[in-house]
Formats: structure tokens, sequence, C-alpha cells
């Protein structure tokens, strides 16, 4: 019986004893850690050069900041690889953090993650999942929806591919309701909720319901405080 092939991932930090740190802890369970990087331009380098599967992303570094290296690296890759990057980040909610979500992370991690969550986060993202709750992402985009420093990174894409019901999904997905909610509201079955997600994140070229829910934001189909989901 052959085994799968074992994740790879690339750790970005300016900090060497983080790196080395959360090295021994993806490789006890197995995670290969293809190169290290002090900076984004590192960082960007070695995922060119040795593909990982996942990407743990610093976003103060100098030279080139996690937030540049996230869009450079996205930028390079093909979606239907499955790459992800993980942001990592000292202080929960950090404005950094909102601006590296709309440039295509899928989530983010604090560097005091225990290491059963860190290498939990890591199968997480690579299965195509993002490193978010919804009521987390809901909060988090609120708070740094619209706001100046955020405009270079958003996200625009035209909603009108959408059919009403993927409207509907879309904008109750953006209140921060998880799939059984949805299909709770909308009197539809789970799997029926993820087919709709898909193909929403299909139709506007997304990577995750993270990017769907800033979107939503964005393109002010839900505005920050509306608790229905009404916009």
């Amino acid at each position: 019986m052959n085994r799968p092939p074992a994740l790879r991932a690339v750790i970005a930090d300016d900090q060497a004893l983080v790196r080395t740190g959360f090295g021994m802890i993806l490789a006890a369970d197995g995670i290969e850690v293809t190169a290290e990087a002090a900076d984004g331009a590192e960082a960007v380098a070695a995922v060119r050069r040795t593909r990982p599967d996942v990407v743990l992303m610093d976003i103060r570094m100098p030279r080139m900041d996690g937030i540049e290296a996230t869009r450079r690296i996205l930028a390079d890759s093909d979606p239907t690889t499955g790459l992800r990057v993980v942001i990592l980040t000292t202080y929960d909610l950090d404005h950094y953090v909102y601006a590296a979500l709309t440039a295509g992370a899928s989530g983010f991690l604090l560097k005091d993650v225990t290491p059963e969550h860190l290498v939990a986060a890591v199968h997480l993202v690579q299965s195509g999942d993002a490193l978010l709750a919804p009521a987390i992402t809901r909060r988090l985009i609120e708070r740094f929806a619209h706001r100046e420093e955020a405009r270079p990174a958003a996200l625009h894409r035209d909603l009108s591919d959408l059919t009403p019901r993927e409207l509907e999904v879309l904008r109750l997905l953006a209140t921060g309701l998880s799939n059984a909610e949805l299909a709770d509201r909308l009197f539809l079955s789970p799997t029926t909720v993820k087919t709709h997600i898909g193909r929403i994140l299909s139709k506007l070229d997304l990577r995750d319901r993270v990017q769907a829910v800033v979107l939503a934001y964005e393109s002010g189909l839900v505005a920050p405080g509306d608790p229905t989901g009404n916009g």
C-alpha cells in the first residue's frame, strides 16, 4: 500500500528561533520543511524553488514584508495546485492580517500556538479549508473593511455571474454563519450548501471562504455591522 506523499512546508520568519521551533514541530509530525526564509524575498524564492504545499508566513520582515510576499507567491501559483499561505502574527486581529487575507492568505496563527494546533492548522489549510472560524472572519473583516490602509489589497470581482441563490449564500456566509447554519437558514442540505460555496469560489476565482467574506464586504454586498446579511 503506497503512503500519501508527505506535506511540504516553507517557514518564513525573521527570527531564527521561531523558524527552528516550528520546523521541529512540523518534522515531528512527518511534515517536510523544504526551506526556511528570513524575509519575504527569500520566501518568494524558496516557494518558487521548492514548490511546497503550505507556507507559514510572518508579516513583519525586512526587505519584503509578508503581505507583499504572499501576494507575489499566490500570483505566481496555479490555484489548482492547492498552495496555501498561513500568516504568523503576534497580535490577534492585527490590521496587517486583514491585508494579508485580501492578498490571498488562507488564515492566520498566533505565534504562541500550541504544537498540536500548528500541525492541525497545516493539515487543515492543505485540505482546502480556511483557517478562521466564520464568526472570527466576520469580526476581522468588519473591523478593517473600507479603511484606507486596506484599499491597495482590496479584492475586486464582478458578482453578476452569480445566481440569486448564490448571492444569498454569499451574503449569509459573510455574516459569519457556518455551513450547518447556512443549511438551516436556507432549508438546504449541508452538501447543497457546500456545492453553492464551491460554485461561488469557482465563478469568482477565489481560493477559499475567507476571500469570499472579504469580497462580500469590499463589494458592498454586506455592510459592516449588518447582522442580517441584507446589505
